[in-house]
C-alpha cells in the first residue's frame, strides 16, 4: 500500500506542477526566490503554457514506461528486480526530476506532435479504462453484498444494499433536477440535450437490469449496480455542464465564483487528487482487463496461523533444521539440487520475514506503470485541450477543465459507461455459451 501511495503522490505533485506551469506565476515566484538574478527561459522562449505541460508529463510518463519495461515478468519478491518497484526512492525521484530537466532541451516541435496525437490517444484509453473499472466495481459491490446476505442472512447487509441503492437513485434524480433548474436555460441547447439523454438512458438501464431475460441469465444483476452507474454518469454530466464556459450564459457558477482564486485552486487540486486516486485504483485492479495481477499472493498470517504450533522455535534453529532436511532429501535423490538454492533465497536475512509477496505479487508491476503512463497523458490532455479558449478569470492560475472539449469528454464518457454497463447485462443473454456457468 505504501508503494502505491508513493507513486500516486508523485503523480499528484507532477500534475499540480503541470497546472502551475500553464501561467507564468510559478516561474515568476521561482525567479523571485533567486532575487530576480536567474531568468528562466527555454530555448529563448517562455517555459510556460502548452509545451511546458507536455514536457513535464512526458518526463513522468517516460519514467513509468522505463519502469514497466524493467519490471516485465516479475512475479514475486524473489525476483531481484522487485526491489525497483518497492525501493530505491531516492534514485527514482532523482531520475524523474532529471527527465523533467532534460525535456526542456527537446525542441518544441516534438511535443506539438506528442501532445496532439500520442498523448491524446493515451488520454482516451485512460478514460475508457476508468469506465470499465467503474462498471466492474458496480458488479463487484452488489455481488459482494448479495453473497453476505445469502451466506449469513444478514439484516445489516440487506439494509446497506437497499439503502445505498435508494440513496444513489435519489442523488441521481436530485442532481438531474438541479441541472434542469440552473444549467438548462433558454439558450442552453447543449446542456438540455446532455441532461435529457442522461435521464432517458438512466431509466433504460434501470429497466434493463430487472428485465426477466437479464435476471434469468444473471440472477445477481439488479438495481444496485445500475444505481451506482447512474449516479456516476449523472455526476459526470453535472460536472460537464458546471465546468463549461459561460459564453452563452449557461453556467451560473462561473458568474458567481469565477473571480475567486480559491475556487480555481481548490478545483484544480480536487481534480488532481481524483486522477491520482483513480489511477492507483485502476493500476492495482488488473482483473477487470483480464489480468489476474498477483500469481500466488497470500496475505501475511495465512501460513503463520497454519503452523503456529511449531512457531515457538528460534528462527535460526528452524532454518538449520530445514536446511539439513533439504540436504538429506537431495542426497537421497528425492529432490533436485536446485531446492537448496531456493531455500537460500527464502532465508537470506530477516528483512524478508514480513514479505507478503514471496509467493506472488499483489498486482502486475508492468501494467501498474503502463496505467500511470496513460494517466500522465490524460493530465496533459486535460490541461492543454482548447487552452486558448479557457476563460482566464485569474491572471495567476488557469482553471482546470473549463472548456467545451472537457465538457464533451465527460458527457460522452457517461454515454460510453452506460453502453459498457448495458452490454454487461445483455451479453449473457445474447451469448449464453460464452457467459454461461
Amino acid at each position: 500500500m505504501a508503494t502505491r501511495i508513493a507513486y500516486a503522490f508523485i503523480l499528484l505533485i507532477n500534475s499540480i506542477f503541470s497546472w502551475l506551469m500553464l501561467t507564468p506565476w510559478a516561474l515568476s515566484k521561482l525567479e523571485h526566490l533567486t532575487l530576480d538574478y536567474m531568468k528562466i527561459k527555454c530555448q529563448g522562449e517562455a517555459c510556460t503554457g502548452y509545451v511546458a505541460v507536455q514536457r513535464i508529463n512526458f518526463a513522468l510518463g517516460l519514467f513509468h514506461f522505463i519502469m514497466a519495461l524493467l519490471l516485465v515478468g516479475v512475479k514475486s519478491s524473489k525476483d531481484s528486480r522487485a526491489g525497483l518497484q518497492n525501493g530505491y526512492w531516492g534514485p527514482k525521484i532523482i531520475v524523474w526530476l532529471g527527465f523533467i530537466v532534460l525535456t526542456f532541451l527537446i525542441p518544441e516541435s516534438f511535443f506539438q506532435v506528442w501532445g496532439r496525437y500520442f498523448a491524446f490517444i493515451g488520454a482516451m484509453l485512460f478514460v475508457l479504462l476508468g469506465l470499465i473499472l467503474l462498471v466492474d466495481l458496480a458488479h463487484t459491490y452488489a455481488e459482494f453484498c448479495l453473497e453476505k446476505i445469502e451466506n449469513y442472512d444478514s439484516k445489516g447487509w440487506r439494509v446497506l444494499l437497499i439503502g445505498s441503492t435508494l440513496g444513489m437513485y435519489t442523488a441521481s434524480f436530485a442532481m438531474t433536477i438541479l441541472m434542469y433548474i440552473f444549467f438548462a436555460g433558454h439558450n442552453c441547447s447543449m446542456n438540455q440535450a446532455a441532461i435529457t439523454v442522461n435521464l432517458i438512458v438512466l431509466l433504460i438501464i434501470s429497466f434493463l437490469s430487472v428485465h426477466p431475460a437479464v435476471q434469468e441469465s444473471n440472477p445477481k444483476a439488479g438495481l444496485a449496480q445500475s444505481a451506482m452507474v447512474a449516479i456516476y454518469c449523472t455526476y459526470l454530466t453535472m460536472s460537464a455542464v458546471s465546468m463549461e464556459p459561460d459564453d452563452k450564459q449557461c453556467n451560473p457558477l462561473i458568474r458567481a465564483n469565477g473571480a475567486r482564486t480559491a475556487s480555481i485552486v481548490l478545483g484544480a487540486i480536487v481534480t488532481m487528487l481524483t486522477i491520482a486516486y483513480t489511477t492507483t485504483r485502476a493500476a492495482t485492479q488488473g482483473f477487470a482487463l483480464g489480468s489476474s495481477g498477483g500469481h500466488a499472493y497470500a496475505k501475511l498470517g495465512e501460513e503463520e496461523v497454519e503452523h503456529s504450533m511449531i512457531d515457538q522455535q528460534p528462527m535460526s534453529a528452524r532454518r538449520e533444521m530445514r536446511a539439513e532436511a533439504l540436504r538429506a532429501a537431495v542426497e537421497a535423490g528425492s529432490l533436485p539440487a536446485s531446492a537448496l538454492n531456493d531455500d537460500d533465497d527464502e532465508s537470506d536475512d530477516g528483512g524478508n520475514a514480513k514479505d507478503d509477496e514471496k509467493g506472488g505479487t499483489q498486482y502486475n508491476y508492468s501494467l501498474f506503470h503502463m496505467i500511470f503512463l496513460l494517466a500522465t497523458c490524460w493530465v496533459a490532455t486535460l490541461l492543454t485541450q482548447q487552452i486558448d479558449d479557457i476563460e482566464m478569470t485569474d491572471p495567476n492560475f488557469a482553471p482546470v477543465g473549463r472548456s467545451y472539449w472537457a465538457s464533451w469528454v465527460k458527457i460522452v464518457s457517461a454515454w460510453i459507461c452506460y453502453v459498457i454497463y448495458g452490454w454487461s447485462l445483455i451479453a449473457p443473454v445474447v451469448l449464453p455459451d460464452r457467459f454461461g456457468p
